[in-house]
């Protein structure tokens, strides 16, 4: 069974869920710095998707203003990837956003997942950069 939990407590078990997952992908798997990862983490709406009760997929919201949400630090379980859980979980938030009367949201992408945000109806725009050592885009979508 799919389960999506949302969070703003940082002493939750969801909380520790996310950064478990996050530090997994990004800070092993990509080697980010620890302190690039956790960063405004008080300031953000944190998502975690769960199979069975087990954390699988995560990412946060930063709000913004004027209807205007950041996503961040979207990442999805090694063992779990192409399996539809990074897709079911933005397709969460952003029903969570128009929920919030929220109208549009940007991200960066790391340019390998350009491809997977632009079925999910997100459009490039302005020039690559780096963050973190990765190459990323900036993308946009209306809501």
């Amino acid at each position: 069974m799919i389960t999506i939990e949302e969070t703003v407590d940082l002493s939750s078990s969801i909380y520790d869920d996310a950064i478990t997952l996050r530090k997994e992908v990004f800070v092993l798997e990509q080697q980010v710095p620890i302190e690039l990862e956790l960063e405004s983490e008080e300031k953000c709406i944190h998502f975690v998707l769960y199979e069975n009760k087990e954390p699988l997929a995560t990412v946060r919201l930063f709000p913004k203003s004027n209807g205007l949400y950041k996503v961040q630090r979207m990442a999805v379980k090694h063992e779990a990837r192409k399996k539809g859980f990074g897709r079911d979980i933005m397709i969460y938030v952003e029903e969570f956003v128009k929920r919030n009367n929220g109208t549009e949201l940007v991200l960066g992408a790391q340019t390998h997942a350009i491809p997977f945000y632009q079925r999910l109806g997100y459009e490039t725009f302005g020039d690559e950069y780096l963050d973190a050592g990765i190459q990323h885009f900036d993308m946009k979508k209306l809501v």
